[in-house]
This record gives structure tokens, sequence and C-alpha cells, in this order.
């Protein structure tokens, strides 16, 4: 009888085609930056981006920078979630009321957060609520989109089932439309995560005095470029981290779901 895995087992098998993915792109990274393809200076190699990565934690600005970003992000994420969630559920549930929302959003969601930052600048000054509002407003399409979907895939047989058992309408929506829905939730939550990072890097490009991509525009003046590449190394394990978390709740609490 064969033994079954141990759980570091398990997840290295998991994580295996993963590690050996970012191996390859290390690799490919170094002998492009040895190659001498583009200008030296202009590619920093994988240690050299480790050692500008190290140099600003030391001083101190890459703590700063972090939490100022992430505090950013967080905040617009939680609004922009919250609003589209509610909104996707209330338009995907009621015919009525996506006949009359659909069309508006439908007009903002081409407009990228990065198109109006003058405006939110005019409107609410180089401070952090224009920063936040425009991270809410890209978070809120883009799971508005997703939750939409999910809800108006519903079966309306199952809703209507539960209607002539006598379900009450919140039962209706904690047993059948939430369990039901909870997939495109999750997917737009993961997706959202990621458009949160995008519409950061507007936001913070667009007037601010700390945060991951106002270093990266500093940087950038001075041709700083492994601080730069050590800055985009930051936003993408960011990226990866966010998904992650994400993924680890949904298989905790979408369980019943095979995607």
């Amino acid at each position: 009888m064969q033994a079954s895995p141990s759980p570091a087992g398990r997840a290295l098998g998991r994580l295996g085609p993963a590690l050996g993915a970012a191996g390859a792109v290390l690799v490919l990274w170094y002998l492009l930056a040895r190659s001498g393809a583009v200008a030296p200076g202009l590619l920093p190699s994988p240690a050299e981006t480790a050692a500008a990565l190290a140099d600003s934690a030391r001083e101190g600005t890459l703590a700063t920078d972090l939490g100022a970003s992430l505090a950013r992000t967080g905040q617009g994420f939680a609004l922009g979630a919250v609003i589209g969630g509610a909104l996707g559920f209330a338009t995907g549930y009621l015919p009525r009321l996506s006949a009359a929302v659909t069309p508006v959003v439908s007009f903002l969601r081409p407009i990228p957060a990065v198109a109006l930052v003058p405006l939110a600048t005019a409107w609410f000054g180089i401070g952090e609520n224009a920063k936040r509002l425009l991270i809410a407003y890209a978070v809120l399409l883009a799971v508005w989109l997703y939750v939409h979907d999910g809800v108006s895939r519903v079966p309306v047989s199952h809703l209507r089932a539960a209607r002539s058992l006598g379900a009450p309408l919140h039962r209706r929506f904690t047993e059948v439309l939430l369990p039901a829905a909870a997939p495109a939730l999750l997917a737009a939550l993961r997706y959202g995560a990621s458009v949160a990072l995008l519409a950061l890097v507007a936001a913070e490009l667009g007037g601010a005095d700390s945060g991951l991509a106002y270093r990266l525009q500093v940087d950038g003046q001075f041709l700083r470029v492994d601080r730069m590449f050590a800055g985009l190394l930051v936003l993408g394990l960011l990226g990866v981290a966010a998904d992650l978390l994400l993924a680890a709740v949904g298989r905790r609490w979408v369980h019943w779901s095979a995607s």
C-alpha cells in the first residue's frame, strides 16, 4: 500500500511548477542582463536588483513606501469591493434595476482610473481621499461585472423552489443566491485586487510624497534602474500575495465549487 504524501510534500507538489517557472525567468533575466543586448546600466541583473531592494530596506524607504501603498490600496479596495459587490447582487437579482444601471456602468468601464487623475486632483486635491476614491472606482467596476454576471446566472428555478417552500427573502439570499454566486464573488475579489494595484500606480503618479509608484517615478528621474526594478518586483509580489490569500480563502469558504 502506497503511503500518502505529507502536507509538505503536497504543498511542494502544488508549488513545483510555479517555482520552476520562476527559476526559468530568473535564469533568462540573468542571461539577458549579461548578454549586452541592452545598454549597460539599463537592465540590472537579479542580484543587482536584490541588492537595491536590500538598500531600500536598510534606508527605511521601502517600509515607508510599502506602508503608504498598502493603506491606500486596502482602503480603496475595501470600499470598491463592498459597493461593487452589493450593486452586482442587486442588478443581478433585479432585472429592472439592471436595465437602468448596466448602461451607466458599461459607459464608465472603458474609462481607466488614470484618465480620472486630473479630475480627482482638481476635486479632492492631492490628498489621500483622491487616491482612495480612484482605487475604489476601478475596483467597483471590476467587482460589479463579475458579481452581476454570477448572480444573473443563478437558475431562477432554484429561487422559485425556495419561495414555494416558504423560505423568506433573507433565507433565499443566504441559502440559495449567495452560495450559488460565491465562486463569482471570489473571482471578482481576486480580479479586483489586481485592478486595485493598477489603480494605485495611477493614483500615486498623480501626486504623492510616498508610495511604491511614487518611488518608481523618483528613481526614474535619476535613472536608478536597479531601484526601479526592485519597486516593480515588490508590486508584483504584492499582487501574487493578494491572489494567493484570496485563493486560500476560497478553498476554505467556497469548497463546494470545483473552480
